[in-house]
């Protein structure tokens, strides 16, 4: 049971519909009085509880941890089993209470978003939700639908299991999406968050030890998983009770990837707060994924292993001119998920748009590009879509 007071205080910031009374004041997570029973986190405004989020219009629901804050070492030490020189140097990170989402991004959750796409183009025929000067900032895009779904569902469409194959763009915009839906901000995590939350207060390579013979009791890879992704939670949870940190799938985070790891972060000389620790992506892809995959040895899913995307590599078998924004075409991406997560103090306007937005010229084009040729949509989304959703029959 987590009993840490975490100093932080409630801040109220706006975009677009404003990140305040009306967005996320209700604080959903966070109880009065200390719960009798279960994991919970001292916060200055209560106590942060895990909730259930049903989104909006649809009976999904997204089951959120509180996570307490703290500070670790990010990377690995250069002593430990199958590291790579992209784990160091190590540095301190401070990070604050967050949720996190229980399991990994299910075919049922994402699929409903997927399913924006027809429901967005339904409402342009019919000249609702407009894309105006006004709304611009709450648009979001919905993913075009697969060019080869045999590809992406060959090892099936079960609702829980992980789903995979969407680029980081597309996970980004499934956070604005539901965040805009629900009046909370969700978001990927920073690879620090990341690595923070997999550990789950443990120093060594995995969350229960350097044992690689205990993994199977964690996490589907290469040894067990008959080279296929397997339903969510069905492995052992780490301390924190997340399940599938390690294997099943690999995850996203909000961070560019370097093969100098942290060297830029270390020289700083100072522990470093979660935002100074991100390192923003500086191209279209080399992003970081995390956790290792179905597809993986032992030592590709340690707490601090790395990996750096390469989307031309990963959409090869695209046929399209532009390559799609939103979906690879080609392994390793049948291994790629993403979780999401909440932190407990509300982000500014600027710093959460970097978590949603397009941050790189060609990627704008590219999107650009679909939305100018109707292969794509653009839609503003408030808490109103839900009655849309309802209707829809989602």
């Amino acid at each position: 049971m987590w009993n840490r007071v975490a100093s932080v205080a409630i801040i109220f910031f706006g975009i677009g519909m404003a990140w305040g009374k009306a967005a996320d004041s209700a604080k959903i997570g966070v109880v009065a009085e200390k719960p009798a029973e279960g994991p919970y986190v001292e916060v200055d405004g209560g106590f942060m509880v895990p909730y259930t989020l049903v989104v909006p219009g649809t009976e999904v629901k997204i089951e959120m941890v509180p996570i307490p804050g703290g500070v670790f070492l990010l990377g690995s030490p250069e002593d430990e089993a199958g590291r790579e020189e992209d784990e160091g140097p190590q540095v301190e990170v401070e990070v604050g209470p967050m949720w996190v989402s229980k399991y990994e991004t299910t075919w049922r959750q994402y699929r409903l978003y997927m399913s924006m796409y027809k429901l967005f183009k339904t409402l342009q025929s019919q000249q609702l939700r407009v894309v105006t000067d006004s709304n611009k900032a709450d648009a979001v895009t919905a993913p075009t639908e697969l060019y080869d779904p045999s590809f992406t569902f060959e090892f099936g469409q079960d609702p829980e299991l992980p789903a995979v194959t969407m680029t980081q763009f597309a996970a980004k915009q499934y956070t604005k999406w539901l965040s805009l839906l629900t009046g909370h901000q969700y978001r990927l995590p920073t690879e620090a968050e990341w690595e923070y939350a997999c550990r789950a207060g443990a120093k060594t390579a995995y969350c229960f030890g350097d044992d690689p013979a205990l993994l199977g009791e964690y996490a589907w890879y290469y040894d067990n998983s008959d080279e296929m992704p397997h339903l969510v939670g069905q492995k052992r949870p780490n301390g924190f009770g997340l399940y599938d940190m390690h294997g099943n799938v690999m995850e996203w985070v909000i961070d560019g990837y370097t093969e100098e790891g942290y060297t830029a972060l270390a020289k700083r000389g100072k522990r470093l707060s979660v935002w100074e620790a991100i390192q923003w992506p500086t191209s279209s892809d080399q992003r970081v994924i995390r956790g290792g995959s179905f597809q993986d040895d032992p030592e590709r899913l340690r707490c601090a292993a790395r990996m750096g995307s390469e989307d031309e590599d990963w959409k090869a078998e695209d046929p399209n001119i532009p390559l799609s924004p939103w979906w690879f075409t080609d392994d390793p991406a049948r291994g790629i998920g993403f979780r999401v997560v909440r932190s407990y103090q509300v982000l500014d306007d600027e710093l959460i748009k970097k978590f949603w937005e397009i941050d790189h010229e060609d990627i704008e084009l590219d999107v650009q590009m679909r939305l100018d040729e109707g292969r794509g949509v653009l839609s503003p989304v408030d808490p109103t879509l839900a009655d849309q959703i309802r209707n829809s029959g989602n």
